[in-house]
């Protein structure tokens, strides 16, 4: 849990490049790579992490411009990295507007079933988009493309090192 803003704003900054570390290795013809028929394909998936900023803060309570949870999934990749750059961008500027650092310890329930505080909501949401990352890694393979190292070199780039 965070207790400054300060601290979720360095760990955001680290976060959110990664993420689109991993969101700029998607094509436009990769979007479609799902693990099986009917679950969710690398473009859903994309398009969650972006959705997902503003419809968590929005959950607890702060209102941030950026598409809903149903929102369509685009077919353009360059959307989804630029969707992702604009609601991360308005999500810091909000955050830095409307809440302080003695707002992170009070008590939130989120989605009805979460209880936590508002610190609590922000580890929620950078622990969110590290998990779908990770699914996303394995699927931009499954698309023939080559996945970022996100906290580590991936599997090409230790190769390199060795040689």
């Amino acid at each position: 849990m965070y207790r400054s803003l300060n601290d979720f704003f360095q760990d955001w900054a680290q976060e959110e490049a990664l993420t689109l570390k991993v969101l700029e290795t998607l094509t436009d013809a990769s979007l479609p790579q799902a693990v099986s028929d009917g679950k969710r394909t690398l473009g859903d998936l994309g398009w969650h992490l972006v959705s997902s900023v503003s419809g968590m803060l929005g959950a607890g309570g702060l209102q941030v411009e950026g598409p809903g949870f149903d929102s369509p999934t685009p077919t353009d990749a360059s959307e989804i990295v630029e969707g992702y750059r604009r609601v991360s961008e308005k999500a810091v500027a909000a955050l830095k507007q409307h809440w302080n650092d003695e707002k992170l310890s009070e008590k939130l329930m989120l989605f009805g079933f979460i209880d936590t505080t508002y610190g609590g909501l922000l580890n929620l949401i950078v622990r969110h988009q590290i998990h779908h990352r990770g699914q996303m890694t394995v699927l931009i393979r499954q698309a023939g493309l080559v996945p970022p190292g996100v906290y580590g070199p991936n599997e090409e780039e230790s190769a390199a090192m060795r040689q």
